[in-house]
């Protein structure tokens, strides 16, 4: 009999507005974390745009439509790789972004017309609002919260102990 539990990964929210400057940078903390953990650690990209960027709403809808299209965190990469691009351009620059990743353009600019990934944009919104997200980046991982909107130093660092420690106590 195998336990479930040990198998299970961590799992590790990021709270990102996908036109924030500074979630661009988590990217690379992201991404090392993957490299050491692989499938020990989940990380979930949460939508939480913030009112100051004007295309983050309708980014993080064209995320969820990657992620339909089978391809959420590439998508959310390149945007993020592109913010001040984003920033600029809106709308038009999500689509070239989808269409260079081989994605269904017209099927991303439907559904930002449609608004069918709203519900769950503002539900994750919510959810951050609810648990004290104020700024992006934000980490959750385990019962503890990380603000990386201040400052990123130390940040991955402190992540590594709290997984390390949530998949020592799961054996």
């Amino acid at each position: 009999m195998s336990d479930s539990l040990s198998a299970a990964p961590v799992v590790l929210d990021l709270w990102c507005d996908l036109e924030c400057p500074d979630c661009h940078l988590a990217l690379h903390d992201v991404r090392a974390l993957r490299a050491r953990y692989g499938d020990r650690l989940e990380v979930r990209l949460r939508h939480f745009p913030l009112e100051k960027h004007k295309h983050a709403y309708a980014a993080a809808q064209a995320a969820e439509e990657a992620a339909v299209q089978g391809q959420g965190w590439p998508y959310a990469e390149a945007v993020l790789a592109r913010t001040d691009s984003v920033a600029r351009g809106g709308e038009p620059v999500l689509l070239e972004v989808a269409a260079e990743l081989g994605l269904d353009a017209e099927e991303f600019d439907t559904a930002l017309i449609d608004g069918r990934h709203l519900l769950i944009v503002d539900a994750d919104q919510a959810e951050g609002k609810a648990i004290g997200v104020t700024g992006t980046p934000t980490y959750v991982i385990g019962d503890e919260r990380l603000d990386g909107g201040k400052s990123q130093d130390g940040l991955r660092e402190r992540i590594e102990e709290i997984a390390d420690r949530l998949l020592a106590e799961r054996g």
